[in-house]
This record gives structure tokens, sequence and C-alpha cells, in this order.
């Protein structure tokens, strides 16, 4: 099932294309991503056969993101936002959405 991600700019109310994602698992990185029109990437971030358990984290830009975007508040507040979450079944699929604006996030487990 492997892993995936998605980011909405909720300030904006649309995806966040453009948004580099960093994904690492334990002190090793192993993608380095900007999502699409969809605010999704083109691929999982993982496939099926590349998923382990332990402990990962996605590094999201989001200055960076709001810079290009124009925002008068970009990375004043946020700039990178790291995202720790642990796998414990490699056999199902995991989803993790950031919902975003200059100044808040949330994230939980999708579908």
């Amino acid at each position: 099932m492997g892993l995936s991600t998605h980011v909405l700019d909720t300030a904006a109310g649309t995806p966040a294309a453009g948004v580099r994602i960093e994904l690492w698992h334990d002190d090793e990185r192993l993608r380095d991503v900007t999502t699409n029109a969809d605010g999704r990437t083109d691929g999982p971030l993982l496939s099926d056969d590349e998923l382990s358990t332990g402990t990962y984290q996605l590094v999201f830009h989001l200055g960076d993101y709001y810079r290009e975007q124009g925002h008068a508040d970009a990375g004043r507040f946020l700039d990178e936002v790291p995202i720790r979450f642990r796998i414990d079944d490699a056999d199902a699929h995991w989803h993790v959405p950031l919902l975003a604006t200059p100044w808040s996030y949330a994230t939980y487990r999708g579908s």
C-alpha cells in the first residue's frame, strides 16, 4: 500500500502546488520531492516493497512555498514543518496529509 501525502493551502483554499517535501527514515533522507498541481506527489513517497516499520519524518518547506506565492508572512512564523510519525504495519497504506497556512498547520492519518 505504501506511503503518500497531500498538501492543501487552506489560506488560499487550493491544493499547494510546488511544496518541497523531504522524507526521512531514522537519519537517512529517502526522498526529496515537490508537489504537483493537485498538491500531491506524482507517485507514492514509498511503494509497498520500500515501506518498513519505524519512525519517519516528512519535512514540508512551507516558507519557500509561501514566498513563491508572494505571501507577506512567508517564513515569518512557519518555515519548515516537520511531521514525525511511526509506521507499525508495513502492509497497510499510510497517508499523511498537511493542511497549511503561513501561521498554522494540521495533519492526521488519512486513508
